[in-house]
């Protein structure tokens, strides 16, 4: 008789095999057995009766905040948001205050990740014009997710805007590099179409043209220094058929928020709690994106979680921060789009996990296979909750989806075969570490 640490009994297993009623076996942290299970012993056995089974959530795009902006976020709480949302590991990014620009600020996320962050976890090391020599080091650095560009100015002081510039980051270096693609020329002529007061101006100043004009720039450089990129939080209708026309180069990022809220009622009743970057667009935009996410065009999702405190969001446009909390909000909001017909789970499943896996080469996560991590994202599709602000654990305590029904939530968040969180409570002590990449494993 096989005997395991951990045994996830009678529930529905989704993965890259379809969906079927399976047990799954987990031994060393590791997936040891898929399948009827019935006669095995096991240390824990959890009865997933009614329950689907996913493999674990990645969200490759968060900002924690940490170092700097403690008050808004830091590594601890936006993890424990990761796992009471059902995400099992997170990619960081790095502008933060210092930049996470050098060796020693990626050693320094690191420790302060080790025994506070719940979950797995991964740091970009952020381009500057002064770093792009230092790139194809700090690239292979262990728990380096890659390197990011910021093309147009967001939050922080990371900003590469000129050819010249993306040219010579492209150029050092060999894993994928992610990027914000919007055109700074552009915004800065744009600036005066800010009215006060008034989000509705917000994609006009970050208009669709931004978008489209940086990322053609973008992959025309792509092109000419053969570097793989990876575009990310697409907006647009209007760079799917460029992005369509790269894939051999280029993978791209879909948001929820770009596809759940449209402009302007979102601006008109949320005002600063809708204003992020680039911009929640009009029916056009959305509709578009949509239709690229059944066609197969995006690759992965992420939550793009920028939180800032209530008190900076109701300052007045264009005063106030762009950027929402988004990482415990990203599986019940899916789960409701799965529900409503949008997307299959499956395509769900690709863009929140497999899909990091083959554009990141992560190393043993993103599939529910033997021998990968037993990371597992546990959810009720027959439930129906309300998302609420004082279900939020980031320190921010607000969401855009306050008061929305999600249909469908996260029961319970396993990673390496041990409970983070089931029925959302948070269980134990950090156990966080961090995630291993095909291209620099030692």
């Amino acid at each position: 008789m096989s005997i395991y640490d951990l045994i996830l009994k009678n529930g529905t297993v989704v993965n890259h095999d379809g969906e079927g009623k399976r047990d799954v076996g987990v031994v060393g942290g590791k997936i040891a057995a898929i399948g009827d299970l019935g006669q095995a012993d096991a240390g824990e056995v959890i009865d997933c009766t009614g329950l689907h089974v996913l493999p674990g959530i990645i969200d490759s795009q968060v900002h924690f905040r940490e170092p700097g902006n403690e008050y808004k976020e830091d590594l601890e709480s936006g993890a424990r948001a990761a796992v009471m949302g059902g995400v099992t590991a997170v990619f960081e990014m790095p502008n933060t205050k210092p930049l996470t620009t050098t060796a020693e600020a990626i050693e320094d996320k690191l420790t302060r990740a080790k025994g506070r962050m719940r979950c797995d976890h991964a740091f970009y090391a952020g381009a500057t014009h002064d770093n792009a020599r230092d790139l194809a080091e700090l690239e292979m650095l262990p728990g380096v997710s890659g390197v990011k560009i910021f093309m147009g100015a967001s939050t922080g002081d990371l900003l590469i805007a000129d050819d010249e510039g993306v040219r010579e980051v492209l150029k050092h270096g060999q894993r994928r590099v992610a990027i914000h693609s919007e055109d700074e020329e552009t915004l800065r002529a744009n600036a005066p179409l800010a009215r006060e007061g008034d989000w509705t101006s917000h994609p006009e100043v970050r208009s669709w043209q931004a978008a489209l004009r940086c990322t053609e720039r973008l992959i025309a450089l792509a092109r000419e220094t053969k570097r793989r990129i990876h575009v990310l939080h697409i907006s647009t209708a209007d760079e799917i058929p460029i992005l369509t026309a790269n894939k051999d180069l280029v993978t791209c990022e879909i948001l929820p928020q770009h596809l759940t809220l449209e402009a302007p009622d979102c601006y008109e009743r949320l005002k600063g709690y809708a204003q992020m970057n680039p911009p929640i667009r009009d029916a056009r935009h959305r509709e578009a994106l949509w239709k690229a996410v059944q066609q197969g065009v995006f690759d992965v999702m992420g939550s793009d979680h920028a939180p800032h405190t209530t008190e900076e969001k109701q300052k007045p446009y264009p005063a106030s921060p762009s950027g929402m909390p988004g990482v415990q909000t990203l599986v019940p909001l899916m789960l409701t789009h799965v529900a409503e017909g949008r997307l299959s789970l499956m395509r769900m499943i690709d863009l929140l996990c497999h899909g990091q896996q083959r554009v990141f080469g992560i190393a043993g996560k993103g599939r529910l296979a033997l021998g990968y991590d037993a990371d597992f994202t546990v959810v009720d599709l027959k439930a129906k909750r309300t998302i609420t602000a004082d279900w939020i654990e980031s320190k921010c305590g607000w969401t855009p989806f306050d008061g929305m029904e999600a249909k469908g939530w996260p029961r319970g968040t396993i990673i390496r075969g041990r409970k983070a969180m089931w029925e959302d409570e948070l269980i134990g002590d950090p156990f966080g570490e961090p995630v291993r990449f095909q291209e620099t494993i030692r």
